[in-house]
């Protein structure tokens, strides 16, 4: 289950251009929380928390409670803008949801077992297909990752969809049963031999 991390913001009097180059220029970045059949609120926040942020593993799987003026949002992040030549973070979005909130998302798949792999100790290659895979599931039960056992995989194994075995109440996307990951023979196989 995902974690919810505590993030400070203040609050935008106006939107627009002007407002959020000054904004920038005080070390702060504009966003904005919208959804869940409320208005949204135009905020920013401090450029060196949110960078903090950005740079833990799963920024947009993790729910955060964002404190404006001593009311929370619980929020997920769904964008973040960043300034082409800089890589700064220009521009937050953040969906607002509920416990019984359903959403789609992106959740990291982690390979574990690698040691009891009889093809990994002859010397395969672990070929990753999905890096990444959408679930739709609850806003409070999205998993931190998607575990995957190599335990017992051999040179030209393969790993589907359908034989994960995923959280309760957690669905892919893709009802089809694509390969996740395969363990390829040493040296590129067969063309290497030619």
């Amino acid at each position: 289950m995902s974690t919810t991390t505590q993030m400070a913001a203040t609050a935008r009097s106006r939107a627009g251009k002007g407002t959020a180059r000054a904004a920038r220029r005080e070390g702060q970045v504009p966003a904005v929380i919208y959804g869940g059949k409320e208005p949204p609120v135009t905020i920013t926040l401090e450029e060196r928390a949110l960078v903090k942020q950005l740079h833990r593993p799963g920024f947009f799987t993790h729910l955060f409670d964002i404190q404006v003026e001593g009311v929370t949002h619980k929020a997920l992040a769904r964008d973040v803008q960043f300034h082409p030549v800089t890589d700064r973070p220009v521009h937050v979005d953040f969906l607002r949801v509920t416990g019984a909130s359903r959403i789609t998302v992106q959740v990291p798949v982690l390979f574990v077992d690698q040691e009891k792999s009889p093809g990994l100790k002859l010397g395969g290659r672990l070929n990753i297909v999905h890096h990444q895979i959408e679930v739709y599931c609850r806003a409070d039960a999205i998993p931190e990752h998607i575990a995957v056992s190599l335990a017992g995989m051999n040179i030209n194994d393969s790993v589907h969809m359908k034989s994960l075995a995923l959280p309760e109440g957690v669905t892919p996307t893709d009802a089809s049963d694509f390969t996740v990951a395969s363990l390829a023979a040493p040296g590129g196989g067969a063309e290497a031999a030619s």
